[in-house]
């Protein structure tokens, strides 16, 4: 039996066009490593799944609204947002071709089995940024989880993402109305402003307290109408 003291053991380690990602596991947990700085893992999960829940709540006289997740991660997202019969359409917007065959084929089904074969979901292996500026698909809800905040990117490139031209494409796939919710480790003031000078109304910030250090968050926007 492995312990909390025990050295993470790798089970996978790839490189690709975005540097290296790791899979790893630490204990009872699995965890995700992306050029060297952790991303996620399974120990929780509650404030991935409140991401999903706020959207959904935040969304008003929509039947079965579908959502754009930015990221797979673990899986907690995908697989809260399947096993709520309220949500249309579920798609999922990941660039690690790794993950996704961790997630289908590897550890991590063991969390996202049922929600890969649910009929709604469909996952599309693409970077999220050239995504939301080219597709020509739009959505009711857009749950950014691709890094561990707005301050906090895992690539440079990211940082491009939570801008004010970044938010103009979130807002290009989101119908009038529709509801932009972004994950983060840590409360951003900042990320705030950036969201009502891109033109979102109704901002605000939700924590999610977790085992230890700041909460979590998620920021929410609204598309105008």
């Amino acid at each position: 039996m492995r312990t909390s003291n025990d050295p993470p053991h790798v089970l996978d380690r790839r490189e690709g066009p975005h540097g290296e990602v790791v899979l790893r596991r630490h204990s009872d947990r699995l965890e995700i490593i992306a050029n060297g700085c952790f991303l996620m893992d399974t120990s929780d999960g509650r404030s991935e799944r409140r991401l999903v829940d706020a959207a959904l709540e935040a969304l008003t006289g929509r039947t079965r609204p579908d959502v754009l997740i930015g990221g797979l991660g673990v899986g907690f997202s995908l697989a809260h947002a399947a096993a709520d019969p309220r949500w249309g359409g579920i798609t999922v917007v990941e660039r690690e071709s790794a993950i996704v065959e961790w997630h289908r084929d590897g550890p991590l089904s063991e969390i996202s089995a049922r929600a890969l074969a649910d009929p709604r979901t469909r996952i599309v292996e693409t970077d999220l940024v050239a995504y939301v500026n080219e597709t020509s698909d739009t959505y009711d809800a857009l749950c950014l989880d691709i890094d561990n905040g707005p301050d906090w990117t895992v690539t440079e490139g990211n940082e491009n993402l939570y801008g004010e031209a970044g938010l103009a494409g979130c807002a290009r796939v989101l119908r009038p109305g529709g509801v932009l919710a972004v994950w983060s480790a840590q409360p951003s003031p900042e990320f705030e402003e950036t969201l009502r000078n891109a033109g979102f109304q109704q901002v605000r910030t939700e924590e999610i307290p977790v085992a230890r250090g700041v909460p979590d968050v998620v920021h929410l926007g609204i598309r105008p109408g």
